[in-house]
């Protein structure tokens, strides 16, 4: 059902009117589709709630969390999906005004107001006179979060009426980011830095904000989490292609749990991050990082994340990136040089070390540490300060240490884990020394692991995706709140300041609304 929808959305609009209005309506037949099977969902969910109050079982408990989070993914991609298919001018499909929405409550009366007063015009706009008289004033009032409060903001604009010629003027409403919706900037940014980056899920929001005394029904959130993964796309989009530029890239990638309706059970997808950081050889380029999410870990995955990249790619063993290192047949350019992880290749002997206390393994241990103490000294400095440096000690102490892998491989069992973590090095060799040789280039991957950390700390709060859909807008989210952080800028104040702004930005200046760029 969901990939139907989403391979509509994703289609090339036909020119003729005819095929035009077929599209239209297989679409309006899909959507409704799906419509049905969240109320059937909402119905499963309140037949498990009334069972949990019957009788106390964990097992009950986790179902219902998986509900939850599957529901709110489907209600996010409901929203994000009648965003893309719908034209700007034009309204929302039948099927979408016509579902079942949540009844807006009154803002609590305990809510402190911030009055915003809107200056009215001195002059009318259609005659020119100057004689207007106050005939009424509009309110409207607009839910918004600081951090640690809600607060309410009222929009007070005057109406005007024009002696001269009757004509009734007032100050226009400023843009918000969800038209006639009460949702501030802050407070969406609020909702999405909760869910990505604290890593709580929407049903957990709706209890929190409940205990304020302000009830927003989780399906309203998830309609604000689909509507800003529409606008946020073109953002993550600049990013990725920012990242895609450089000529050194860190990647990886890591396993998600993620529900698979229909099973009762998770399946396993992947997300890919893609890292550009300069900042260890001081090139002044701003560091970013790209999340792609895929429903598995196939070789085109790992094509499609570093598709048109050049360079350098630091990354680990995984066969799925080896037609990356081989020549074009058909212009002969090899796409990308394998920079391999001496982070990698130390951990496979340190795993021997912390099970056999293996005096040989804790040697070898010593002299890869050098390597990265070397390292520690020169980052920050220019490429060729590196690269000298680099070569006056890190080249001779590579020397030895293949000589000590070489003695200490004929020492140990070939069948041993110990033998098996040297070949490990000695089969990459050219590719672990490659830094030595251009002092852009790391000695290790770890940015793209730090890059993977929240992610896995995320695990342990969320426990799994609701969707592949909600893999997607996961990976969207990540990319703006992980580079925002890697450029030192609050994701909470950025994400506030890019919501308020995006949807009257020109498209053509997306690239103005990067962490780098923008002014909170």
């Amino acid at each position: 059902m969901v990939r139907c929808i989403m391979s509509f959305a994703s289609s090339i609009l036909p020119s003729d009117p005819a095929e035009l209005r077929a599209f239209a309506a297989a679409l309006q037949a899909e959507l409704y589709a799906k419509t049905l099977h969240i109320e059937k969902l909402k119905a499963e969910l309140a037949a498990l709630r009334r069972a949990r109050f019957g009788r106390s079982s964990e097992k009950l408990d986790r179902e219902i969390e998986q509900l939850e989070l599957l529901i709110g993914d489907l209600e996010e991609m409901q929203t994000e999906t009648s965003e893309r298919t719908q034209a700007p001018a034009t309204s929302a499909p039948a099927q979408c005004r016509d579902r079942i929405q949540p009844v807006r409550k009154p803002f609590p009366a305990h809510l402190p107001r911030e009055r915003v007063e809107h200056e009215a015009a001195c002059v009318c706009p259609a005659c020119g006179g100057t004689t207007l008289t106050v005939i009424g004033t509009d309110e409207r009032e607009v839910l918004e979060y600081v951090p640690s409060q809600f607060k309410v903001i009222v929009h007070v604009r005057p109406k005007l009426s024009c002696r001269a010629c009757e004509t009734i003027t007032q100050p226009p409403m400023p843009s918000l980011p969800i038209e006639r919706g009460v949702p501030g900037p802050g407070l969406l940014a609020q909702v999405l830095i909760s869910k990505y980056c604290d890593h709580l899920p929407l049903y957990r929001q709706s209890a929190i904000y409940a205990r304020d005394g302000v009830e927003i029904e989780r399906s309203t959130m998830a309609d604000w989490v689909g509507r800003m993964a529409f606008l946020l796309e073109p953002l993550a989009g600049e990013i990725a292609k920012h990242v895609r530029a450089g000529e050194t890239i860190h990647a990886d990638d890591t396993p998600v749990p993620v529900l698979d309706p229909g099973r009762g059970k998770t399946k396993t997808g992947r997300l890919w991050v893609a890292v550009r950081d300069e900042r260890p050889w001081d090139s002044g380029v701003p560091p970013a990082a790209f999340y792609r999410y895929a429903p598995d870990r196939k070789a085109e995955q790992a094509e499609a994340l570093l598709e048109n990249c050049r360079g350098f790619l630091h990354a680990d063993a995984y066969a799925g990136y080896k037609k990356l290192y081989e020549p074009d047949p058909h212009t002969g350019e090899t796409p990308l040089i394998e920079v391999a992880c001496w982070a990698h290749a130390r951990r496979k002997i340190y795993e021997v070390h912390a099970a056999t206390a293996s005096p040989a393994a804790e040697r070898l241990l010593k002299q890869i540490g050098a390597l990265f103490a070397i390292e520690a000294d020169i980052c920050g400095h220019a490429p060729e300060e590196r690269r000298a440096e680099r070569a006056d000690l890190a080249v001779p102490l590579l020397a030895q240490l293949k000589a000590a892998f070489e003695a200490t491989l004929l020492q140990v069992s070939g069948k041993s884990d110990f033998a098996q973590a040297l070949r490990y090095a000695f089969s990459r060799w050219e590719s672990l020394t490659r830094y030595t040789a251009d002092g852009r280039l790391d000695i290790c991957n770890n940015a793209a692991e730090r890059a993977m950390r929240p992610l896995a700390l995320g695990r342990k709060n969320w426990l799994f995706a609701g969707s592949d859909l909600g893999g997607e807008r996961a990976a969207l989210m990540y990319t703006l709140i992980e580079t925002a952080r890697m450029n030192r800028v609050d994701p909470h104040g950025y994400l506030r300041a890019v919501i308020g702004r995006i949807a009257d930005h020109p498209m053509k200046r997306i690239g103005d609304l990067l962490p780098w760029n923008i002014s909170l």
